[in-house]
């Protein structure tokens, strides 16, 4: 039996926080999947979820994992795990995720700590699973038969990431981009930002996220290289990101504007393409793969984070306002959930395109 046919064991790390929170609400609907094992920091471990974890989730915590045992994130204590998802912050994510995946664990992290290294796939699982030939590298590297490691991008990059793809596939090379983002608080974890900060008020620096999503959509929209030893990210395509803290709970708004290397379709043919854009996770009947990954909004006022949110349980990226842009070639404006496919659910489908591939 092929691990795409089984029930799988999952292990959460940092599974009391909030992103921890998200994985767990996903996997207990997730019918390829079997909360096996939890983890969190020294203070929690020992204690049965429920009093270990300040529950944030508009769902409620399954009854299934309330009196699971949280248990320290060590590898020895994940044995009979088939899969562990990372929900680890960056101050710690680093060492614990590379015990793991050194001890032989395919880890799926949501932390920035590995994303661009040149023989880790950061994958966006609606757009650059070509990048998965980078796990034999990762695997003869290190002596390794099962383990490796793949990562999710930035929330904001995951995003934006998903109309370039579909925009550069069908019309070719893009030269320019220069995105605006207004991200939810939630991108900011527990206790996040202070409502003092936040409320009336807009905070225009996101210490980072910048620089992250510059870099990030330069690796997902490239490819590897020829002997699949690291990514190959493009070099022609320039962006430029200013990222904004909004009062808005889930939801990350972009706008953006951008420029084809060539010359540019009609608005018509743009929308045509992103209407039809797929992938390869719906093809193989991933069960987290969005029936639609791109929806178009028509109504002239949207996307919005309250009402759009959650298009395709969170997996789809609505676009709307598209039209002409008098200094570029095109502009519109995007909204990803932030904390499905932003964080947790792309972990998750990553995961399921790996178990279809034979990875896992």
């Amino acid at each position: 039996m092929s691990s795409s046919d089984r029930v799988l064991n999952a292990g959460v790390l940092g599974a009391t926080g909030t992103v921890g929170q998200r994985f767990i609400v996903l996997l207990s609907q997730n019918p390829m999947f079997r909360i096996h094992s939890l983890g969190a920091s020294e203070r929690s471990a020992g204690k049965a979820y429920r009093l270990a974890a300040k529950w944030k989730m508009s769902e409620l915590m399954p009854e299934a994992i309330k009196d699971v045992l949280v248990k320290p994130c060590d590898p020895a204590q994940f044995s009979g795990c088939d899969v562990v998802f990372s929900g680890l912050d960056a101050s710690v994510a680093g060492e614990i995720e590379k015990a793991f995946f050194e001890a032989d664990f395919a880890v799926f992290s949501n932390a920035k700590n590995y994303r661009m290294i040149p023989n880790v796939p950061l994958c966006v699982p609606v757009v650059n699973t070509d990048h998965y030939a980078l796990v034999a590298s990762q695997r003869a590297e290190r002596k390794l038969k099962k383990g490796f490691i793949v990562t999710n991008s930035n929330c904001s990059t995951s995003g934006l990431v998903v109309p370039l793809k579909a925009l550069q596939d069908k019309f070719g090379p893009l030269r320019r981009v220069v995105v605006t983002t207004l991200q939810a608080i939630s991108g900011a974890g527990y206790p996040g930002v202070a409502s003092l900060d936040i409320l009336d008020n807009i905070v225009p620096l996101i210490s980072g996220e910048e620089p992250k999503m510059e870099a990030e959509v330069l690796k997902i929209l490239g490819g590897v290289s020829a002997d699949a030893s690291a990514c190959a990210p493009l070099t022609d395509l320039r962006v430029s990101a200013t990222c904004n803290r909004v009062p808005v709970i889930d939801g990350h708004t972009e706008c953006v504007s951008l420029e084809f290397a060539g010359s540019p379709p009609s608005i018509e043919e743009i929308k045509q393409c992103l209407r039809e854009y797929t992938c390869e996770a719906q093809s193989l009947g991933c069960y987290s793969a969005p029936k639609q990954v791109i929806q178009l909004a028509e109504e002239e006022d949207r996307p919005q984070p309250r009402l759009d949110r959650n298009a395709g349980d969170g997996m789809s990226v609505t676009v709307g306002r598209i039209r002409e842009c008098p200094v570029f070639h095109v502009k519109f404006t995007l909204l990803v959930h932030n904390t499905v496919l932003g964080a947790a659910g792309a972990s998750i489908l990553n995961a399921e395109y790996a178990a279809k591939k034979g990875y896992l």
